[in-house]
């Protein structure tokens, strides 16, 4: 979960880099943080189980996880504390994780290490990859975006993810009935994210039409999120179904 975490400025990002295959806008920067020992002694010990690749191609989540069960996925779980949450509350589900910053990745193998799970997946590429390449249409029992960089300033409006392009690909990988579940902390991308659910073909808004939803008991409460409300800061939560 990308827990506020500033943009940097497009304009002074990192090149190219091989977490992604596509070109044009993108909708993160890379930063260059290290790993601490600890996330990169779990990464090293874990990857090998818990880590998916592009070049894996497509999935089939029943034999990845060796049974059938609702399938979660959550793009873009900074550190990774809430993910593992999620999955240590819900044994009977299974999750797949998709991060572009390598400490987060190795937060996240840490959290699955501590917590003893087995219901996680990891990718560590851009998420319209994991989209395009990974995931079998209709395989997605929920879709949850969370605090995903706002890019509040106007010039770079254009560069957030929850896009209609973006959010009719996502469709395609729901099962009809399953939930994209979006949250933030920024007024203003809420009200982006609402004009562009609202208007999203085969979408209903669980709450009715444009109504933000109350926080779903599993999601967690991020330490920034109670931060934001001391405060005085809001968090906005869509929850919409595939109708069709």
């Amino acid at each position: 979960m990308t827990d506020q975490n500033k943009p940097q400025d497009p304009d002074k990002a990192a090149p190219e880099s091989p977490v992604t295959t596509r070109r044009g806008v993108r909708s993160f920067v890379l930063r260059q943080g290290r790993m601490t020992e600890g996330q990169k002694k779990a990464y090293d010990r874990s990857w090998p189980k818990f880590g998916l690749s592009r070049e894996q191609g497509l999935i089939d989540p029943r034999e990845l996880f060796g049974r059938d069960a609702p399938l979660n996925l959550e793009i873009g779980f900074g550190m990774g504390k809430s993910l593992a949450e999620m999955a240590e509350a819900a044994p009977d589900q299974d999750f797949i994780g998709v991060e572009v910053h390598l400490p987060g990745v190795g937060a996240l193998l840490k959290e699955i290490e501590d917590r003893g799970l087995d219901n996680v997946r990891v990718y560590n590429i851009d998420a319209n990859d994991v989209i395009d390449l990974c995931l079998p249409d209709g395989c997605l029992d929920r879709v949850m975006v969370f605090f995903p960089d706002p890019w509040h300033k106007k010039k770079h409006n254009k560069r957030r993810l929850i896009q209609p392009e973006f959010v009719q690909r996502i469709r395609r990988k729901l099962r009809v009935g399953g939930i994209l579940h979006l949250a933030t902390d920024w007024e203003n991308y809420a009200e982006h994210m609402m004009e562009v659910m609202s208007a999203a073909e085969g979408f209903a808004n669980t709450r009715g039409a444009g109504e933000f939803s109350p926080r779903p008991e599993d999601r967690p409460v991020t330490k920034f999120e109670k931060r934001g409300e001391r405060l005085g800061h809001g968090v906005w939560d869509l929850l919409f179904r595939r109708t069709d």
